[in-house]
């Protein structure tokens, strides 16, 4: 016996409801118990052959990261001003 599982339909249509609300793929993977690469491949597979939803989901991540690195290093850079000016 191999570790596939089959998805349930509903579960796999809720997962790409919640990719086109913006939901990161990360985050769905990990609340399902489903691999990201799954998720990216229903989205390929559901966006008629063309890369736009699954680009934009990543680039949406990627957004998202990008964002989050850029409030680490202005939190770390406001903590160290205000070191400095103790």
């Amino acid at each position: 016996m191999s570790g596939f599982k089959r998805i349930p339909l509903e579960i796999k249509d809720q997962v790409l409801a919640r990719v086109k609300e913006g939901t990161p793929v990360v985050q769905l993977s990990n609340e399902h118990g489903i691999s990201a690469k799954t998720i990216y491949t229903w989205i390929a597979k559901s966006s008629g052959v063309t890369p736009g939803l699954l680009t934009f989901a990543k680039l949406k991540r990627e957004k998202e990261d990008l964002l989050r690195l850029v409030g680490e290093i202005s939190l770390r850079l406001a903590r160290r001003e205000k070191n400095h000016d103790d």
